[in-house]
């Protein structure tokens, strides 16, 4: 009778594990989904087994093989919040949960430290915990709540949508805590153990998630497709505008000799028959704009651009200068950027990334001296035995101190609303592809500045 539940509710993890896996495609989030869902599914078997033992030695065998799938099924819960946020800075945390996990399993089968024997309540036998079991309990309950920091922390910069789908997670992780409760059991408390019912809660609610919220949905794909279906309308937009570049001068020079012999009305101003005349330039460039903002999210987006195999060696000055002849550039921010060159070097990488790259750094110290009348931009190449470095830097706004630990974090941005926090990210991606490294420097009120270090190609 009391192994009729851990038998189902292992049946009913198996299930979300299967239903997510084969609906969303096996993303990374999506793997490490299903091995939680596994790890619970083989735990729960077990125990509905071991409430069925008659033998004490079976018993005890049974309950090692149990717990050592619970020594690491907190860690596989944390690598899930891990992947999902996207945060590549805990996977070093993760790695040493499992090896945390993998020693506390060895000290499992060499004696009675973690499981010392079995007791036998009115449900059946049930692990009866070691001299180091407390050990397990500290590691479960840092790396929840070092998963739950993680949500909190990406739920704060979170886009609306974004943050509804990681409330979720938060809720779903704080009913999963509750099965602590179970390790009472392990202490010889005699009730029958609920965490289980907790635990099905939790991965429930992160498997509805999934299905009606589209929680593992990516951000940057999203944006992606969405930029590569406005190509369509902006290219349409370019020829009528190069239509009305060609029609329109000569239309208004038609209107000014009819207002000067008499035949038209003087309604329009001089200056709107001047701005009339440029027009399609004008619609030209505000085309190219955001071609310039669709290329940049594509690539952002794009995994292939980051696959080493295309890569070749390029001139860091050539790529500086076709970013600089492509950029879209207005006349005025045009005069504030200087260029500085002490010095080519070769990197070893895809030119068109690099050209990304010094694009969104560009757009970024631009925008830090927008409105600033003494504002410039400074684009250094420093190539040369000792180092090669290419840094962009700017006399605008500067960046808050709590804000620069978190420049190149993806999704975190202070931009309410223009804004994507996909820039930097991606920046530090290219760069690191290429061997590089990126950071910042900043003082607010005075200055920011980013470099880029390379390794001679």
């Amino acid at each position: 009778m009391y192994s009729i539940l851990p038998a189902l509710v292992s049946l009913l993890f198996l299930g979300y594990g299967a239903y997510v896996l084969g609906s969303r495609g096996a993303s990374r989030a999506a793997l490490t989904f299903f091995l939680v869902c596994l790890t619970t599914f083989c735990w729960q078997f077990t125990w509905a087994i071991l409430f069925q033992a008659r033998e004490q030695s079976t018993a005890v065998l049974l309950a090692r093989a149990g717990y050592l799938l619970i020594l690491f099924l907190p860690t596989t819960l944390y690598h899930f919040i891990v992947e999902l946020t996207r945060r590549r800075a805990d996977m070093r945390a993760v790695y040493l949960s499992y090896l945390v996990a993998a020693g506390l399993g060895v000290l499992l089968f060499s004696g009675n430290t973690i499981v010392a024997g079995v007791h036998h309540p009115f449900f059946g036998f049930y692990p009866a915990a070691g001299t180091l079991h407390p050990l397990h309990v500290l590691q479960t309950t840092a790396v929840i709540w070092r998963a739950l920091y993680v949500l909190v922390q990406e739920q704060r910069r979170a886009v609306s949508t974004e943050r509804l789908r990681l409330r979720f997670c938060m809720a779903s992780l704080l009913i999963y805590f509750l099965a602590a409760v179970d390790y009472l059991c392990n202490y010889g408390f005699e009730f029958y153990p609920p965490g289980v019912i907790f635990i099905a809660i939790s991965l429930g609610i992160i498997a509805q998630a999934m299905a009606r919220h589209n929680l593992l949905a990516n951000p940057m794909l999203l944006a992606a497709t969405v930029a590569h279906e406005l190509r369509t309308p902006l290219a349409t937009i370019r020829n009528q505008a190069r239509v009305l570049s060609k029609g329109l001068p000569e239309l208004v020079a038609c209107y000014e000799k009819a207002q000067r012999e008499g035949g038209a009305p003087g309604k329009l101003r001089p200056a709107h028959l001047d701005y009339l005349r440029e027009l399609g330039a004008h619609i030209e460039t505000e085309v190219s704009r955001s071609n310039f903002i669709t290329d940049m999210v594509l690539a952002s987006a794009n995994p292939d651009l980051l696959c080493k195999h295309g890569f070749a060696r390029h001139s860091a000055e050539k790529c500086i200068e076709d970013a600089l002849a492509s950029y879209p550039f207005d006349d005025a921010a045009r005069a504030k950027v200087v260029l500085r060159k002490d010095g080519d070097f070769a990197f070893h990488g895809s030119d068109t990334l690099m050209i990304y790259v010094l694009y969104n750094l560009i757009k970024n110290a631009l925008s830090a001296v927008e409105g600033m009348a003494h504002g410039r931009v400074e684009i250094a190449l420093q190539g040369g035995a000792a180092s090669n470095s290419v840094t962009i830097s700017d006399t605008g706004h500067g960046i808050p101190e709590h804000v620069l630990p978190h420049v190149f974090d993806p999704f975190y941005t202070t931009k309410s609303t223009r804004g994507t926090g996909m820039g930097l990210a991606f920046c530090r991606r290219a760069v690191t592809a290429f061997g590089g490294t990126i950071h910042c420097r900043s003082r607010e009120g005075a200055f920011t500045m980013m470099a880029m270090e390379f390794p001679h190609a």
